[in-house]
């Protein structure tokens, strides 16, 4: 019998998502990442979920999108669709892949309403490592690896790695990634603030699950609120983020978790979140 192409599990309110195809260094064929965005869309309306954890088996966290099997997917699809008087490529056919698949993804990692860890256990490039950089917090193994592969293929970055990588590092560093390519050891990515932290690969699985459990007994409300604040701000004006600052704390006031802490700390103990 066949594995699923993502493994998926919840316990102790985390949702651990793990890409399972190790054969091509878990290259992500259009299905798989299909059922990734459902179940980061399902993990943001389940009150079962509380955190998020993202990885691989194998070598590899995620080669980049499986080019092989989106050639044939698209090619079925043209096949499908293409009469003898059309010819097989419609203007605007490489947008509208690249907007409802790759960006598709990256959007559902940053529009998730819990927090997502990537655990990288291997080799993180191109769409793989822009996958790995839209999660909230990324811890990595000492084997990882991450590259902006685009360039040796002659390709213009997409899944949105020109929106995420000048974010985090700035335009000239971006730059320097994603004009030459080269490969970047996990201790260099942590210099260089894409890396949460670099652990032995043998502790990167119970870190990811330490950090996983501690986000999951957390207040959940505030920290979906306080991750649409932070991803906002790099796209605003001070008053703009003010004014959402104050919305969000407002919002927050209304839930249970907010009245447990403020409660917990008048009566001098640790607060007991239940995520609502």
């Amino acid at each position: 019998m066949t594995e699923p192409a993502v493994l998926h599990t919840t316990a102790d309110h985390v949702l651990s998502l793990t890409l399972n195809r190790p054969e091509t260094l878990n290259a992500l064929a259009p299905a798989q990442r299909d059922e990734i965005i459902r179940l980061l869309s399902e993990a943001s309306a389940s009150a079962k979920v509380r955190a998020v954890v993202l990885t691989g088996t194998g070598r590899g966290f995620c080669a980049g999108a499986d080019l092989r099997a989106t050639a044939a997917t698209t090619a079925a699809a043209t096949a499908a669709t293409t009469t003898a008087t059309t010819s097989a490529r419609v203007a605007g056919d490489v947008a509208r892949t690249l907007r409802t698949g790759a960006q598709r993804l990256i959007a559902a990692v940053l529009d998730c309403e819990k927090p997502v860890i990537a655990a990288v256990n291997g080799t993180a490039a191109g769409l793989g490592a822009h996958l790995a950089w839209a999660c909230d917090l990324v811890l990595a193994a000492e084997s990882a690896r991450f590259i902006e592969v685009f360039v040796r293929r002659g390709l213009v970055p997409d899944a949105g790695g020109a929106y995420l990588l000048p974010r985090l590092v700035g335009p000239q560093r971006a730059k320097e990634l994603m004009f030459f390519g080269d490969a970047l050891t996990a201790t260099d990515a942590e210099r260089m603030g894409l890396v949460n932290r670099v652990v032995p690969d043998a502790d990167l699985d119970k870190t990811a699950r330490a950090w996983a459990e501690r986000l999951a007994t957390g207040p959940t409300r505030a920290l979906a609120l306080t991750k649409q604040l932070v991803n906002a701000s790099l796209d605003t004006d001070r008053a703009t983020a003010f004014a959402a600052e104050a919305a969000a704390q407002e919002i927050n006031m209304t839930t249970a978790d907010a009245e447990e802490g403020v409660r917990s700390f008048v009566e001098r103990r640790s607060p007991k979140y239940r995520g609502h």
